[in-house]
């Protein structure tokens, strides 16, 4: 007995193949976007992106706020022009706790929702239901699912895809490709939300442990702390500065290896190390460098980092500022003088901490000019990606020396702004500026 084949069979083999890769294009689409940048609402907008028109003619994803009302974060539209900038995308009204409105409804974990019935905005049964079906009314719909974004055992929000025209966007057969859409995006969204709890306590230890600065005498300080703005990373970079016994003032700026709470707990363990041993020793700024670099070995084998340790003193009545210094692995600080001339000061230079303890960490001294400035700073404020180290060196020369004369104030924080803005890690830096006269040194930390 012979049986025939639809003449059809084939097409429908091929459709089937057709629609399977679609699907895994469109899955593989938005694992790109979510996991493209650091910025959530970035990549939930360049999802959207992904699901229209591929999934839906609009859609929009709101996310719950702290206070646990819905924030339209994004929406996106087939015709760009429908929507101008920021359209639509503000703090929902609050929700009742029975709301009948369709996302009210998805947030208590109702879901996925298929609608395929629009009533006018003024039917809508409470502030939150109007406002949804002021949107569906504003951008057209024909068909709607609502997809709840729950993650460990919450609902962190709301996808809602669209189509303003007859189609099959609520049949069984997308249902659960758009379901695991949503369980991605719950995870993204989850994911930024951890990270950026993370990196918030890693920013407030940081900057509970940076130091009063010592005030008072005849030096002006000034210090300035910026965390990452190109991402959501807090690192180990700090600064120090505090009186010795003598009167001497002890200058610190240093730069623990890694971008998270480990390093910035790790950068209080050496703060506070340093500290100890610079006021239990008198010695060189090299033998203090050597002796943490040899407790760091002891106490935290295989962590690395870059420190930079100075004294500024005024040895005699009339003679110059003396900045006595040792450099393990970090940018060498830069002089400039009241009429704007700029020097790196290269002397003094070893190793990283951490790499080999017994190395031999030399110390260098500089006389400073009055009215002059030493800057110590971390790499966060020279380095870019796109560019050279020795470029990133040079244009902190440029804008060190235009900013000379201005209050040491000013001088930071306009570094911060002009270096600062295009980089992609932490900056400290600590600022002294050398008094015009010879007056000796006395200070009082605050």
């Amino acid at each position: 007995m012979t049986t025939s084949t639809p003449r059809d069979e084939p097409f429908d083999v091929d459709r089937a193949l057709q629609d399977a890769l679609d699907r895994l294009t469109i899955v593989a689409n938005a694992s790109e976007a979510l996991s493209s940048t650091l910025d959530l609402e970035q990549g939930l907008r360049r999802l959207c992106r992904v699901l229209v028109p591929s999934l839906a003619d609009w859609c929009a994803i709101d996310l719950v706020e702290s206070e646990g009302r819905l924030r339209r974060a994004v929406v996106e539209h087939r015709e760009p022009d429908v929507l101008p900038s920021g359209f639509l995308e503000a703090l929902l009204p609050p929700a009742e706790e029975s709301s009948p409105a369709p996302l009210a409804r998805a947030l208590r974990g109702a879901g996925p929702l298929r609608l395929a019935d629009f009533p006018a905005p003024d039917e809508g049964a409470d502030a939150l239901h109007r406002v949804e079906l002021r949107t569906f009314e504003q951008l057209g719909a024909h068909r709607a699912v609502l997809v709840p974004l729950r993650t460990r055992h919450q609902v962190l929000g709301v996808l809602t895809l669209v189509r303003t025209e007859a189609d099959g966007l609520d049949g069984d057969d997308r249902l659960p490709l758009i379901e695991d859409l949503a369980h991605r995006i719950a995870m993204a969204v989850d994911s930024a939300r951890l990270h950026g709890q993370v990196a918030h306590t890693a920013e407030r230890l940081q900057r509970s442990l940076l130091p009063d600065l010592p005030h008072g005498g005849p030096l002006e300080i000034a210090a300035r702390y910026s965390p990452a703005r190109a991402s959501a990373e807090v690192g180990g970079d700090w600064y120090d500065a505090f009186l010795l016994p003598d009167g001497a003032l002890s200058l610190i700026i240093g730069d623990v290896t890694g971008h998270d709470l480990r390093a910035a707990v790790a950068m209080s363990q050496m703060r506070n190390m340093l500290r100890g041993i610079a006021c239990d020793r008198k010695e060189p700024p090299g033998k203090i460098l050597a002796r943490l670099d040899a407790a760091n070995e002891i106490l935290y084998p295989g962590q690395t980092l870059t420190c930079l340790y100075g004294l500024l003193a005024k040895p005699e009545r009339d003679s110059p500022w003396v900045f006595e210094y040792a450099v393990a692995g970090h940018p060498a600080p830069l002089l400039i003088t009241r009429d704007g001339d700029t020097r790196f000061l290269e002397g003094g230079r070893s190793i990283l901490l951490g790499v080999v303890p017994e190395t031999i960490r030399p110390d260098a001294t500089e006389p400073l000019p009055p009215g002059s400035t030493v800057l110590l700073y971390t790499d966060g404020l020279i380095e870019r990606r796109s560019e050279t180290f020795d470029d990133g060196m040079t244009r902190l020369r440029r804008h060190a020396a235009a900013l000379a004369r201005a209050p040491l104030e000013s001088f930071c924080d306009e570094l911060v702004v002009a270096l600062g803005d295009a980089g992609t890690d932490d900056i400290a830096m600590i600022a002294v500026r050398i008094p015009p006269g010879i007056e000796p040194y006395t200070a009082t930390a605050e």
